[in-house]
């Protein structure tokens, strides 16, 4: 017993913590295909990256991260823009429609109800499927290039970035329990935003800034209805065959 303590105490830590971005975490330690878990120190998940402090780049440098992937859409990267030395960047665009959709039904007078912002958000989530599979299948071949350590964010790194990490997860073996669970991590390591976004009530924002279940499974329950399971998605649309998760598994878990 005193082993299991001592095992668990050396454990790296999951979050990152960072003056510059939030919501920065390690993805180790899941237990994946053939009880192999993830090894630490290789795959990331996180906010964007704008704002990173010369202490935060150095400790990147510390980690090795020399690679991001980066969800966020063209205005989101114009306007908080970075060009880190030793971190290439490389842009998987996918627009955060939820913003855009609340915005024009503010201006067009609708009081967004807590009720309405989750609509918006599940509708987000099937808009991963069904628009940009694409995008999570680039995703999957930066991924099969190296087993450099890598960053993936979008602007929380929450929405996007918390998809990505499904997908990336389950292709890994990992169950569906760890993957909820890493998910909802965001609610505990995201740091929202001061401003005010509109008129939304003190519920509408949370609807919006944190994660609930339900927005991954209307996700999942699209792949599921279309698919049968996110297993034979990531084979048929996103080109993670048996051969990729061999390749995956090679580079990301513990040998």
């Amino acid at each position: 017993m005193q082993l299991n303590h001592d095992l668990l105490m050396e454990r790296p830590a999951r979050q990152v913590s960072l003056s510059g971005a939030s919501n920065f975490r390690d993805l180790g330690g899941y237990q994946g295909l053939d009880g192999r878990r993830l090894q630490w120190g290789k795959l990331y998940r996180s906010a964007h990256l704008a704002h990173l402090t010369q202490d935060d780049l150095q400790q990147l440098q510390t980690l090795g991260i020399n690679r991001s992937a980066d969800f966020r859409g063209e205005d989101e990267s114009n306007n908080y823009a970075y060009a880190w030395p030793r971190i290439a960047r490389n842009a998987l665009v996918v627009e955060p429609t939820v913003i855009q959709r609340a915005h024009s039904l503010m201006e067009q007078g609708h009081h967004m109800s807590a009720g309405d912002t989750q609509e918006l958000m599940h509708d987000t989530y099937r808009s991963f499927v069904n628009v940009y599979g694409y995008r999570f299948a680039q995703f999957f071949t930066l991924l099969q290039r190296s087993d450099e350590p890598l960053v993936f964010h979008c602007t929380a790194g929450k929405d996007r970035t918390g998809w990505a990490a499904a997908l990336l997860l389950t292709a890994l073996g990992v169950n569906e329990e760890q993957i909820m669970e890493d998910y909802l991590l965001t609610n505990q390591y995201f740091k929202r935003p001061t401003h005010v976004f509109g008129t939304l009530s003190e519920e509408a924002l949370d609807a919006l800034w944190r994660v609930q279940p339900s927005y991954l499974m209307a996700s999942v329950d699209t792949v599921r209805a279309q698919h049968a399971s996110v297993d034979r998605y990531l084979t048929e649309v996103l080109g993670v065959d048996s051969a990729a998760r061999e390749r995956l598994a090679d580079l990301y878990l513990e040998a």
